[in-house]
């Protein structure tokens, strides 16, 4: 029968943890900020000027959301 003489984590996978969330966590805001800068840009648009672009206001909110993260 085989036995596990020795069980072993890298205190270092331990310590890492921590840093990609933190890497998760700035990303996610950093695409948060893109959003919310793109949707002010867009929406201190006229509508003519949001027209000419083939917008509306109603598709503002989804334009800035796929730039910011992207097309699902």
């Amino acid at each position: 029968m085989a036995a596990i003489d020795h069980i072993s984590t890298s205190k270092l996978s331990l310590l890492c943890a921590p840093v990609t969330l933190a890497e998760a966590a700035w990303a996610r805001f950093t695409q948060y900020r893109q959003y919310r800068q793109t949707l002010n840009e867009l929406s201190t648009l006229s509508r003519r000027e949001l027209a000419d672009l083939g917008l509306n206001r109603s598709m503002l909110q989804t334009v800035a959301h796929e730039a910011a993260y992207g097309v699902n």
